[in-house]
């Protein structure tokens, strides 16, 4: 590669997007070699398991070199281009990851992974048609050059017939496979590296776990009234919590602790057998319990739609679980790192339990009790401020007015 000395290159690298994804897959490039190129401008379109979004580049200047081939899979971090930000690029050629590069020019590049007839399709799309039994030469490609995108089998699906395929693409599971033999199974990737990065918060947080009962009386009428789950309102009740006990909502690095002013709060959404993905709604604190309702039921359909975006699933700075919609009464949540603490919501079941009136007698009454569990890192913080903070939000689901 020949450039000007004043030139600065800049990496364009595959971006994290979700704590289970390890990798992705470049599925078209919307650049060439020596093409100018605008600070946030689509730069390359990828694919993970669960996303599929465009690049945008970092900074204005000149793409200088473009590393990975379309249909190329590679790890998070890998660097997939760079920028000249300054001076001219010559004699600058496209470098594929293995065998001789490809020489620069306007040529477009090849197209994405390619199903029959000659037609080139993204992993994405394959998966979904596969899945739904799809015939994708009968599906009409909205993308550059006819390309068929993933919203395009979606709408094929939406406006098809009734068939026996399951058609209902906002279910939180997909088709199981078939059980293999005995002897025969093997993890999926996707599972391998969830189970990687739960093993590495596990080794690197000193985990503890601790619970509180909650009575949901007053929560359970006003969700009812408001038309939101419980979880909006234990939602609200974490981050007032929060304010009163910062030390929670925090990152713990290495020997770096730093406070969170803001709550940048992520949601667990189970994606089936696909494994799970925390996508944060940013700057949470400052919604109210509808609002949150309302951004936590779009970040599910659109996580299970595979429609989030890089900066919907980065930057959580505290995070809650919600096993109990299955049926679940206790777990020990893992940490999702490097934050220092996560909550856990499980089920709410009707039980007979003691209650105390006004004049201290004491009766039995039939109330909505759930159990709430926060695991925490003894390296961060101590149990006396955990139960605390428990504590204070149970006192505030339970104050919640009918």
């Amino acid at each position: 590669m020949s450039s000007s000395p004043t030139d600065t290159l800049v990496d364009v690298t595959m971006p994290q997007m979700g704590v289970s994804v390890a990798e992705g897959t470049v599925v078209a490039w919307r650049v060439t070699v020596g093409d100018p190129i605008a600070a946030d401008q689509t730069i390359c379109d990828i694919s993970t398991d669960k996303i599929d979004t465009e690049v945008p580049a970092p900074v204005a200047g000149v793409v200088a070199e473009i590393l990975v081939e379309p249909e190329a899979t590679v790890l998070v971090g890998t660097v997939l281009a760079r920028i000249a930000t300054s001076g001219p690029v010559t004699a600058v050629a496209a470098v594929a990851p293995s065998g001789p590069p490809a020489p620069a020019g306007p040529a477009p590049p090849p197209p994405a992974g390619q199903n029959g007839g000659g037609r080139r399709y993204s992993p994405v799309v394959q998966r979904i048609a596969s899945e739904h039994g799809i015939d994708l030469s009968s599906v009409t490609g909205t993308g550059r050059g006819g390309r068929v995108r993933k919203q395009d089998v979606l709408a094929f699906l939406e406006s098809g017939p009734a068939a026996d395929a399951p058609l209902h693409i906002e279910s939180p599971y997909r088709p199981e496979p078939a059980a293999p033999a005995a002897g025969d199974g093997q993890l999926s990737r996707m599972r391998r590296q969830i189970g990687a990065h739960m093993k590495r918060s596990l080794d690197t947080a000193a985990h503890c776990t601790t619970w509180i009962e909650v009575d949901l009386a007053g929560v359970e009428a006003a969700r009812q009234r408001l038309g939101v789950t419980a979880l909006a309102f234990v939602a609200r009740a974490a981050m007032d919590g929060l304010r009163a006990y910062p030390a929670l909502n925090a990152w713990l690095e290495g020997d770096r602790y730093q406070q969170h002013r803001q709550v940048e709060l992520g949601i667990a959404v189970s994606l089936g057998g696909d494994g799970l993905i925390v996508p944060v709604i940013h700057d949470a604190h400052e919604l109210s319990v509808e609002g949150l309702g309302s951004r936590i039921k779009d970040l599910a359909r659109r996580a299970r739609a595979r429609e989030l975006t890089p900066d919907d699933v980065r930057g959580g700075t505290f995070t809650i679980t919600n096993p109990g919609q299955y049926g679940s009464i206790m777990a020990t949540p893992i940490i999702n790192q490097p934050q220092v603490a996560i909550l856990d919501l499980e089920a709410v079941v009707k039980r007979p339990v003691v209650v105390t009136d006004d004049r201290g007698a004491d009766s039995i009454a039939i109330r909505p009790m759930t159990i709430l569990g926060l695991s925490w890192d003894h390296r961060a913080l101590d149990g006396a401020l955990a139960a605390q903070y428990l504590a204070d939000v149970r006192r505030r689901l339970e104050s919640v007015e009918p």
